[in-house]
């Protein structure tokens, strides 16, 4: 076991989820053993491999990323300054087309990197060569969730299904979920087998819905309806999911959300950075809709910063709503772990409460950033960077400490990454 003494706990469970006490936090191999204070008698029987002395620090459940193309590093800073459209078709689609699996190794593990730098231990990642990205998490000891990504004709359908049965059940660490990339990449045929697929196996089902007012506006010339609209009417939706970026939607598709239990998955970097619009998160919040956050790509974003993103989910809707109450930290939070782990299925990872998964981080509340302590919860959102991590743990393991990365060779990783990401623009562009 390893035991974390002296510390302060924010469960995010409860009636009180930002309650903050004193105490300590016990894992047992991938389990959380205790929270709070431990008996006498608790401590005599314990046998501890590693005692950690919090020395005050917050410790606290670990950040979801709710929704991410992770291997995309390989296009960070490279295809920036472009609407939506003329960046995916133009500069990302290309390049992509040049990928191998041994490249979205590399390029996964360097943004698993950075994730832990930001207290984040799972993905929800879209993206494809998946053996590769499975064997780069798992060798890391990093949680994911792999989104289904398929796009184009019916026939695709097949290899969605394949993957579903494949990649469930493979490794601990490792959860697939059905899903496509967009209606717009997507022929009808193929949507109508998804909703297929979600009603075989009782299913959730997630995918990019909403993102901008053309894709928006084009799904209703094509179909008459929006893309929230159609997916209710195949029955996509049927089982719950989640909806990533959800910028442009009616009162009708946020109906739809509640009824069907449907998450909306919020990525304010990405939607600023691409000026794709502010989703209206003040309106989801009053019907209702649970919500969860993401980074998005690292070629949208750029960065796979928690922090920021936090930032930006409470700072935008305020500016929206011409409301300086509007979207409190506190939902932020909750959004950014508990609500993050339950949008992707892990509600074994949301809370930290004895018998959940030991995903959990320390926050280093000694520095002049977060103080003094008037509202902890408050400061990790409004003033918190990823400076404050100390320590991120992944299933009871430590796989970050201190600026040190203990389950990969970074330098390496920078190299090997930097090589590949030569190759393939080089391959294009001559």
């Amino acid at each position: 076991m390893i035991r974390f003494k002296n510390a302060r706990i924010m469960t995010m469970a409860g009636e009180k989820p930002f309650e903050v006490k004193e105490g300590e936090v016990w894992t047992d191999k991938d389990r959380i053993a205790l929270v709070g204070a431990p008996s006498q008698e608790e401590l005599s029987a314990a046998e501890f491999e590693r005692e950690v002395d919090a020395k005050g620090n917050l410790i606290m459940p670990s950040f979801k990323n709710a929704h991410t193309h992770s291997a995309m590093t390989f296009l960070r800073s490279y295809a920036d300054d472009l609407p939506l459209q003329d960046w995916l078709f133009n500069k990302v689609f290309p390049l992509e087309a040049k990928l191998t699996g041994e490249d979205v190794y590399y390029f996964a593990k360097l943004a698993n990197l950075e994730y832990l730098t930001s207290g984040i231990t799972a993905s929800f990642d879209m993206y494809f060569e998946l053996d590769d990205y499975v064997k780069a998490c798992t060798e890391m000891g990093f949680r994911s969730v792999l989104c289904g990504a398929v796009s184009g004709d019916e026939s695709n359908s097949e290899r969605l299904e394949g993957n579903y049965l494949k990649y469930n059940g493979l490794d601990p660490l490792i959860t697939f979920r059905l899903g496509f990339h967009a209606e717009y990449t997507c022929d009808i045929k193929l949507l109508e087998r998804i909703g297929a697929l979600a009603e075989k196996y009782k299913a959730p089902v997630s995918t990019h819905n909403s993102e901008t007012a053309k894709e928006v506006r084009e799904c209703v010339e094509k179909y008459g309806k929006t893309p929230t609209e159609l997916f209710e009417s195949l029955g996509i939706y049927n089982y719950g999911g989640a909806g990533f970026h959800c910028v442009h939607m009616s009162d009708n598709d946020l109906d739809i959300f509640k009824k069907r239990g449907v998450w909306a998955v919020h990525n304010p970097g990405s939607n600023s950075k691409l000026a794709s619009g502010i989703a209206d998160i003040k309106k989801m919040q009053d019907k209702g809709i649970g919500l969860a956050l993401g980074t998005d790509g690292p070629a949208s974003n750029n960065a796979l910063d928690m922090f920021r993103e936090m930032y930006l989910m409470s700072g935008l809707s305020k500016l929206k709503e011409n409301d300086a109450a509007a979207c409190d930290a506190n939902s932020v939070l909750y959004a950014a772990t508990v609500g993050g782990a339950r949008a992707m299925g892990l509600n074994d990872c949301d809370t930290l409460e004895a018998g959940k998964q030991a995903d959990l981080i320390m926050i280093d509340l000694y520095q002049p950033n977060m103080q003094p302590f008037n509202n902890i919860g408050k400061n990790i959102v409004y003033s918190g960077s990823k400076a404050n991590v100390i320590l991120t743990m992944c299933a009871g393991k430590v796989l970050y400490e201190k600026g040190e990365f203990l389950t990969a060779d970074a330098f390496e990783i920078y190299e090997g990454a930097q090589e590949r990401a030569k190759r393939i623009q080089e391959s294009v562009n001559g």
